[in-house]
C-alpha cells in the first residue's frame, strides 16, 4: 500500500489524467489536464526501469488449475515477495474464484502475478491493492473499487469492468483489449500517454469519459 501512497504524491490534485501529449490535449470541457515534462519523464523512466513482459507471454499456456482447496482464500494473504515484477514462491491461482461484494479481505493486498481468469470481483473493495503483472483475462470487476491501487502491466483483456473505480490509481502498462469499460471512473488516474492512447481505442468507454480522458 506504500507504493500507492508514494505514487499519489507524484500527481497534482484535481488532475484527471496525469500525463498527456500537451496542455491542450485534454479538451477544454473536461477535468483532464496535462502536467509538465518532468512528470511525463518520470513516468517514462519508471516504465523503462520495469520489465515490460507480461506475466503470461503471448501464446504461452496457463498452468493447470490449482488443486489446493484453499487457493481462493490465498488472496486474503496475497503475495509476500516480488511486489513489482511478479516473482513469487507459489502461484496465486484465483481463477474462477468468487469474491463478489467482498469489502474486507482484499484491501491493500499484493496480488502480483495472480491468475484471475474467470474470477468475480464484482462490487469488491480492492483499494490500495498491488496488481503487478496480474492476468485477469475474462474476469469480472463490475463496480470494483480500485482506489489508490497500483496496477502495473496487468492484462484485463475481455474483462467486464463496467462501473469500476480507478480513482487516484497508478495504471501503467496495462491492457484492456475488448474489455467492457462502460461507466468506468478514471478520476485522478496516473496514466502515461502511450497507455492512454491504447486505452482510448476501447470503444465501450462512454463519450463523456473519453472527453475527460482527452481521447481524440
Amino acid at each position: 500500500r506504500h507504493h500507492a501512497a508514494r505514487a499519489a504524491h507524484l500527481q497534482p490534485r484535481g488532475c484527471r489524467v496525469t500525463c498527456l501529449a500537451d496542455a491542450g490535449g485534454a479538451g477544454s470541457g473536461g477535468r483532464a489536464k496535462a502536467v509538465g515534462g518532468f512528470a511525463c519523464g518520470l513516468l517514462a523512466a519508471w516504465a523503462v526501469a520495469s520489465a515490460p513482459s507480461p506475466v503470461i507471454a503471448a501464446g504461452q499456456r496457463l498452468p493447470p488449475l490449482s488443486t489446493d482447496p484453499n487457493r481462493c482464500e490465498a488472496a486474503f494473504v496475497g503475495n509476500t515477495i516480488g511486489q513489482a515484477n511478479g516473482v513469487y514462491d507459489k502461484v496465486l491461482d484465483l481463477r474462477f474464484c468468487d469474491f463478489t461484494n467482498d469489502k474486507n479481505n482484499l484491501k491493500g493486498k499484493t496480488l502480483s502475478a495472480a491468475l484471475m481468469s474467470g474470477a468475480k470481483f464484482d462490487g469488491a473493495d480492492l483499494t490500495e491493492v498491488v496488481m503487478s503483472k496480474a492476468y485477469a483475462v475474462g474476469a469480472s470487476f463490475k463496480g470494483t473499487n480500485f482506489t489508490n491501487a497500483v496496477i502495473d502491466r496487468a492484462n484485463f483483456g475481455k474483462a467486464d469492468l463496467e462501473g469500476a473505480i480507478f480513482k487516484n490509481t497508478v495504471l501503467s502498462g496495462s491492457t484492456f483489449d475488448e474489455a467492457n469499460m462502460k461507466d468506468v471512473d478514471f478520476e485522478d488516474t496516473l496514466i502515461g500517454y502511450i497507455d492512454l492512447q491504447k486505452l482510448c481505442r476501447n470503444t465501450s468507454i462512454n463519450e463523456d469519459t473519453r472527453l475527460e480522458l482527452g481521447c481524440r
